[in-house]
């Protein structure tokens, strides 16, 4: 299954010239520009993304490609632009790699992962071009769950994090006590305010255990998707409209299905709904 690494350089020049004479004689391809391609961009790191929850391997492949495509695709704009090629991005990040990993090439200690993490934005910081502020490198378009985990993360490797984590469920129970007493006066604004504090301690204790809150939100999402689709089949193979259905109907058919996934059997019919 293995290529060797011959192989692998001349797959990767078929795809370079392959996207040259694409460029020149497809016409959707030859109007491609950075802001055209970048909610393209997008949406194939989320399918890689739900590639990846689903441990998928041959649909990991493919997003994988769709992701190097546009790698290649943006390397190749800056090349007709005269600012920069495909080589360029692979020796900055070649070098990137040599200077954050002085522990590898260079005389620095660390001997943990937690050791290599501390010294990353301090490196950061230093870099030519890079961060000027610690929380600088959090990219503003970062969806919000994964904006607040990189924050947290970012700022306790400077040190600013709590001595012991269970200090944190103090916070956590702090921030949801407030969010009560402005939901009991009614006050959207403020309840709103108090919601995010009450989401982001979340986040900061599910960093400080070692959790992903993003996987972990997507899972349940799933999950919760996947049931309702066993709610929904079965009121189908019933005969039934969900909005005829009673809520103690439901529930029945609910936890039916929370029967089935612990015992791994979820009914393939779920599986037919569109989501």
């Amino acid at each position: 299954m293995g290529h060797t690494r011959e192989e692998k350089l001349e797959a990767l020049g078929r795809v370079l010239d392959t996207l040259d004479i694409l460029r020149v004689k497809c016409p959707w391809d030859a109007k491609q520009t950075n802001e055209s391609l970048r909610s393209n961009t997008v949406e194939e790191v989320y399918e890689l993304c739900d590639a990846l929850i689903d441990d998928d391997s041959p649909n990991i492949r493919k997003e994988l490609g769709d992701i190097l495509l546009h790698i290649f695709f943006y390397s190749k704009i800056g090349d007709e632009k005269g600012l920069f090629d495909i080589a360029d991005v692979a020796d900055a990040l070649n070098e990137k790699l040599i200077f954050r990993h002085p522990h590898v090439f260079g005389d620095v200690k660390a001997e943990t992962a937690g050791q290599v993490s501390e010294n990353w934005e301090q490196l950061k910081l230093k870099e030519k071009d890079g961060n000027k502020t610690v929380l600088s490198g959090v990219p503003a378009a970062l969806p919000s769950l994964i904006k607040a985990y990189r924050i947290q993360d970012k700022a306790r490797n400077v040190g600013f994090d709590w001595e012991e984590r269970e200090q944190v469920w103090d916070k956590v129970k702090e921030e949801i006590r407030e969010f009560q007493t402005e939901v009991a006066h009614m006050d959207k604004e403020k309840a709103e305010a108090e919601f995010g504090d009450v989401m982001f301690s979340l986040i900061n204790a599910a960093r400080l255990y070692k959790i992903n809150p993003d996987n972990a939100l997507e899972r349940t999402n799933q999950k919760f998707i996947n049931r309702f689709n066993y709610v929904e089949a079965h009121s189908i193979k019933e005969g039934k409209n969900l909005h005829d259905m009673t809520l103690e109907e439901m529930d029945k058919l609910w936890n039916e299905a929370k029967v089935l996934e612990k015992e791994g059997k979820q009914d393939d019919s779920s599986k037919g709904i569109s989501h």
